[in-house]
């Protein structure tokens, strides 16, 4: 019988071995800017996107394993944006998960080169994903840089931190649902889909799922 508490477990412990092989070590140079990019990554989290990404390549026939890189590629971009929605200049947070924040850890500007540093991986990561027909490496990338740019998450936290705190209106409360939190999911869920090699309607099945998830 299938238990998801087992499941989840089994798939974090994954990511977690996959995300630190992939970090650069702390002590490669400059150490302060990876010990902080470490730091961001391993603050805990229970590691959702790249586990959907993971779901997802199996939901199209393909391998878990087939889903692990992309998905800690869209983990590595959720976290910079941790980061930077932690600074002063943003939400102003001293904590994260019971820890300082990177900013506070490191000081505000390894945390502005942190979270760009991430951001940077993150792409790198994708790059070095096989492409599976009908997708290629480049639909792996744009899908990513879409839904992390303008029309993404980005726009989501332009959004959240200009409307009004007090009275914000049901259409700003779900613009902001979705650009801040469903865009990385719907990333996650597709990269994985498409990194197994799914058909269009698997993926935009997933897709669905994804949105509605976020």
């Amino acid at each position: 019988m299938f238990d998801l508490t087992t499941y989840l477990t089994e798939r974090r412990r994954q990511v977690e071995a996959e995300l630190d092989r992939l970090l650069p070590p702390a002590t490669d140079e400059p150490p302060a800017l990876h010990a902080a990019m470490r730091y961001a990554v391993f603050t805990g989290g229970k590691r959702l996107r790249p586990i959907l990404s993971m779901a997802a390549a199996e939901a199209c026939g393909g391998r878990a394993e087939t889903g692990l890189q992309p998905g800690c590629a869209v983990e590595i971009l959720h976290t910079y944006t941790l980061v930077h929605d932690d600074l002063p200049c943003m939400d102003d947070d001293a904590t994260r998960r019971g820890k300082p924040t990177v900013h506070i850890a490191f000081g505000e500007t390894n945390a502005v080169l942190a979270g760009d540093a991430l951001q940077a991986f993150a792409f790198e990561l994708l790059g070095r994903v096989p492409s599976a027909s009908p997708w290629t490496t480049g639909n792996l990338v744009g899908e990513l840089a879409n839904a992390a740019g303008s029309h993404g998450v980005v726009g989501g936290q332009v959004a959240d931190l200009s409307v009004p705190q007090d009275a914000p209106t049901p259409e700003q409360i779900d613009f902001i649902h979705l650009h801040k939190t469903a865009d990385l999911f719907r990333a996650a869920v597709r990269l994985g889909a498409m990194a197994a090699g799914g058909t269009a309607a698997q993926v935009e099945a997933l897709t669905c799922y994804a949105v509605n998830l976020g």
